[in-house]
């Protein structure tokens, strides 16, 4: 029923578990492939057990069902951290209650159950645990651990309730679940291998010896310190006590925040001054510590908890939610150091704040452990990304860890935590992968790296082409769409890979390189085997312009058979990127390669032509259609006071530099206004200008905020360019550029907080030449001049489908319709205009699906093996870190902590499976939305399976509940908000629903996955 979670009976969830084992090879969607074997006999002791690796799931959403914690047992999770009770489990949470998408946020807190049915899920869970270690090892000793949590005051923990709970923890020998468990497993002991009767009587009631308290923000040290003293003294309590990162303080938190980039998140300072101050929490501690050794009991500090935040920006509904995720990190490891230098080593920690597969060997090398993980799991991957982790676990184990907190060790780590670039916010600056398009309700397996792409190249196809050393094929599947591959793979500003999945594991996949990678390596035998298309139409199309949009326009044509001729003012191809764009961004060989290919498509040239052309001569001479792709070369001067003499346009500074820069003279300071690539090149092609000894790039906003690509901004400050940010340039005299200071406003239309000026404040700047890099025009005369229509903003007006303008048969497109667009963007501009004269011409499309071959069998396999492995660019090949999300997405399947989204593999449709939705096992986290290529949420927009008629008439997701079963069953379904009842005969078939797909996947899960219903 919407956000209502339903305990799974455990006969139930043992079935469950052995028959996707048997009939998918996975348990609760986690692959065989996956499953953690331990390849020592290293084991670590704690709380007098002991466990294979000493890592393990957070208290949290990962721990709050059985199938959960079943599902990070698989992974090599070892150590459960089981999620936090307590006297008010009939809370309601606003939904979604969690945002992952990079730091992470949430908004609920303790278990969403109610007491009893959490002590029935992990009573469960532990019992499912020790059959998974018996039936694959043959073990009777249990390598895992479960770590009980319990808040929030003293009187609510005392209370019978909560009491309850730690006892049947303690002990559950008693508990009626701990009963119905035994018995199940023995009526159901031949379906196993190893699992006898002696063991399930052996399995120990005892499931939790340990405990982890979790405090409210704002607790007073005397409650801690009670209820701690309750724990140890009278439950008898191996216990750890979770501290807030409050101790740092709102000064040092803030400065840490601002420095690595994440200003945006908000802090209240109350929040500090009324939590456990440091040395009350130091004081405290020294005294839980001899306590628990006059008790003989383990004793620690859980680091940490999560840091409330007010809300702000709309990231979840309600008004405080709670950071966890890599943002924490810095945080919880100074914190670490802080207390561990305070008690020389000697304070046992337990570890849970951005623990990730960046800085676990780190943080074990120290001798912290155990390491409890939340937000990476949130995160594509999901509970697969144990596997890898607990391999690294185990490396560090094999080499022996610390007997205490190695100081010195940690001193050094919890400094480099401070300037890590994968802790820094501007590892990752997209806001979002999200593709603008809806989330359909079957086969939605989509590359958003395509989608991304206006041209919306193949991506994933030539990634595998590449990885298998077959270039020319993937040259041949690029050139499909785009015949600039050299140009592009050198200098596209990359929108593919803003999209691309691997940002949600470590750093996207290098996209433009590989491109590159396969036009080098390709162009060769490609072009070798290459044919001249013949002439299939009489028609005849000149391009003006023979920068990249008209280019692509001429290659088009001329591949689907027309007569081409492309026109150019300048004596060579290539447009702005020819005579604009240094050569140390692009080399000219590149280009003129991809002109080759062009020409040896059979499109003909004539430069040097004067440019101001007449699209009425044009016609007399016998070309039928006209592409106008003459860029936008008109200067947008810069309205400041002062010697303009000293201000140069960046065009046509970066004109003269490709032409000769021995001719330019600039001085000894050069300025350069604006923050995109152009600003970029120019501040760069300034430093390379003799007598130049300082360039300055003066940008309005802050950095986060510039538009240029990220590598381009790090390529210009590497090579000693300045950057000055919030400032605008007011007056330019005698060598002095005075400037406005800014500060950050609200958000404007772009999303991008405002430039605000601050009454009085300017600056002073020794600049000898101001560089304008603030965007160029549309030359509208020679529009208007042959009678092309513009609108009000003085764009040319043009049929958005086709790009045709009033002029019959007469085209526009590149940098000359909307303005200074992309090289990628005048491909995609061609590639429309082509597609509506090539459809007058009956010629077929302007670019064509390629063809590629693959071995099916063995790519599922590869991106089998990929799913939740990190791993970096300078770490495997690309092909290596490709998802090929188009062939296999799932990653609502992953990320869901409840296993609540579900492969479904039905023959009749296009993707290897479908996702099933199953509400019973559904809070509404929000997490699949989040990372759902799609603007869609598989929770609420995929097909649904229901368990209860309550359920279903509760909610409005399309699905089916099963109303009768047998050979002819009976379903209730809701399809376009329409409820029915739809009956199967014996052989799958309907009268009763319309879309024979969706009724395939009804008969589907009813026939081979009746374990979910």
């Amino acid at each position: 029923m919407g956000d209502i979670m339903r305990p799974i009976p455990f006969r139930k969830l043992t079935n469950w578990m052995l028959e996707e084992l048997e009939s998918s090879g996975s348990i609760f969607a986690v692959p065989r492939r996956k499953f953690y074997q331990k390849k020592s006999d290293k084991f670590l002791e704690i709380f007098g057990s002991k466990i294979g690796t000493p890592i393990g799931p957070a208290a949290g959403p990962n721990t709050q069902l059985a199938q959960n914690i079943v599902a990070a047992y698989l992974g090599g999770g070892r150590f459960m951290e089981l999620k936090t009770v307590q006297i008010l489990d009939k809370l309601e949470f606003p939904k979604p209650c969690i945002n992952a998408e990079d730091e992470c946020y949430n908004t609920e807190w303790s278990t969403e159950l109610a007491i009893e049915d959490a002590l029935g899920e992990y009573i469960k869970g532990w019992f499912l645990l020790h059959v998974l270690e018996k039936e694959f090892n043959n073990v009777d000793t249990p390598s895992f651990l479960f770590n009980m949590s319990v808040g929030y005051d003293l009187k609510g923990i005392q209370s019978p309730k909560v009491d309850a709970f730690i006892e049947g923890l303690k002990d559950a020998s008693s508990t009626e679940i701990f009963k119905e468990c035994k018995q199940v497993l023995k009526e159901m002991l031949p379906r196993f291998k190893n699992v006898n009767e002696a063991f399930i009587d052996s399995i120990s009631p005892v499931i939790c010896n340990s405990i982890t308290l979790s405090t409210m923000h704002g607790c007073p040290p005397a409650e801690i310190e009670a209820i701690s003293t309750y724990l140890i003294t009278e439950k008898k309590l191996h216990t750890f006590v979770k501290m807030n990162p409050t101790l740092l303080g709102y000064e040092y938190v803030r400065k840490t925040f601002d420095s690595m980039g994440y200003n945006y998140i908000q802090l209240k300072e109350e929040s500090f001054t009324n939590d456990l101050q440091y040395d009350d929490g130091v004081a405290m501690l020294k005294r839980l510590m001899k306590l628990a050794k006059e008790h003989g009991k383990e004793f620690g500090v859980k680091l940490s908890n999560t840091l409330a935040s007010p809300i702000t920006r709309g990231e979840l509904p309600g008004e405080e939610m709670y950071m966890s995720g890599r943002a924490l990190y810095p945080l919880t490891i100074n914190l670490a150091r802080k207390l561990s230098n305070e008690f020389n080593g000697e304070l046992r920690i337990s570890y849970s704040g951005g623990a990730d597969y960046f800085n676990l060997s780190k943080i074990m090398e120290t001798g912290i452990w155990p390491i409890t993980v939340a937000t990476t799991l949130l995160k594509p991957g999901g509970y697969q990304r144990f596997n890898q982790l607990a391999a690294i676990a185990e490396g560090e184990m094999e080499k022996g860890l610390p007997a205490k907190v190695d100081l010195d060790k940690l001193n050094k780590l919890a400094d480099e935590a401070l300037v890590d670039p994968n802790y820094q916010k501007g590892k990752r600056t997209v806001p979002s992968r999200k593709i603008d398009r809806r989330l359909p309700l079957l086969d939605c397996f989509v590359a958003p790296c395509t989608v991304g792409c206006p041209i919306e190249q193949d991506v994933p196809e030539y990634i595998r082409l590449v990885g298998e050393g077959r270039y020319e094929d993937a040259y041949r599947v690029i050139v499909s769409k785009n015949p600039l591959p050299f140009i592009t793979g050198t200098i596209c500003n990359h929108l593919c890979q803003t999209k691309c999945t691997r940002i949600d594991y470590d750093v996207t996949v290098m996209i433009r390189n590989q491109k590159l990678e396969a036009a080098e390596n390709g162009f060769d035998s490609y072009m070798s085997k290459l044919e001249t298309p013949a002439k299939k139409s009489q028609a005849k199309a000149a391009v003006i312009g023979a920068g990249p949009s008209g280019l692509a326009m001429g290659y088009f044509l001329a591949r689907a058979g027309m007569d081409v001729t492309v026109f150019d003012k300048r004596n060579k191809a290539g447009g702005t990127v020819e005579w604009v764009i240094p050569d140390f961004r692009i080399p000219r060989e590149a280009i003129q390669k991809d002109i080759d290919l062009i020409t040896k498509m059979g499109v003909k040239f004539e430069l040097g032509v004067d440019p101001d052309f007449s699209v009425e001569e044009l016609k007399k001479q016998g070309y039928d259609y006209i592409y106008l792709a003459i860029g936008a070369g008109k200067v947008m001067p810069l309205a400041i006071e002062g010697d303009q003499d000293k201000i140069q346009d960046a065009y046509q500074f970066l004109a003269q530099f490709v032409q000769d820069k021995t001719q330019l003279k600039l001085g000894k300071n050069v300025a350069v206004i604006g923050g995109g690539n152009t600003a970029m090149d120019t501040a760069r092609a300034a430093t390379r200008v003799d007598g130049v000894e300082k360039v300055s790039i003066v940008y309005r906003r802050t950095r986060e905020y510039m538009p240029a690509d990220r590598e381009e901004i790090t390529l210009a400050l590497d090579e000693g360019v300045e950057l000055l940010e919030l400032l605008s340039p007011v007056s330019l005299q005698n060598g002095v550029l005075k400037c406005q200071k800014l500060q950050l406003g609200e958000p404007d239309a772009s999303g991008r907080r405002r430039p605000v000026a601050i009454e009085g404040a300017f600056v002073e700047l020794p600049v000898d030449t101001v560089l304008t890099a603030t965007g160029e025009a549309i030359e509208t005369e020679l529009y208007s001049k042959n009678g092309i229509a513009l609108d009000d903003r003085g764009y040319p007006k043009v049929n958005p489908d086709t790009l045709e303008t009033n002029v019959a048969n007469v085209f526009i497109g590149g940098d000359g319709l909307y303005g200074p667009k992309t090289v990628v963007e005048g491909i995609a501009h061609a590639s429309k205009a082509a597609a509506a004269i090539l459809a007058k011409e009956n010629l077929g499309p302007a670019s064509v699906d390629p063809e590629t071959s693959f071995d099916p069998e063995r790519q599922y396999d590869e991106i089998a093996d990929k799913k939740g492995v990190l791993r970096e660019p300078e770490e495997a090949p690309e092909a290596e870190r490709c998802l090929e999300c188009n062939t296999v997405c799932n990653i609502c399947v992953e990320v869901c902590p409840n296993r609540a989204n579900f492969r479904i593999e039905v023959p009749s449709l296009s993707n290897r499976n479908q996702i099933l939705h199953i509400d019973g096992m559904c809070n509404e986290c929000g997490d699949c939305a989040t990372f759902c290529p799609y603007q869609g949420a598989p929770y609420r927009e995929k097909m649904t399976l229901y368990w209860s008629e309550e359920d279903f008439n509760n909610s409005a997701n399309p699905g089916f509940l099963l109303q009768s079963e047998g050979e002819a069953p009976a379903f209730k379904v809701r399809l376009d908000s329409k409820v029915f009842t739809a009956q199967f005969d014996q052989e799958g078939k309907t009268k009763d629903i319309s879309d024979a797909y969706v009724a395939d996947l009804i008969w589907t899960t009813y026939k081979k996955y009746a374990y979910l219903f």
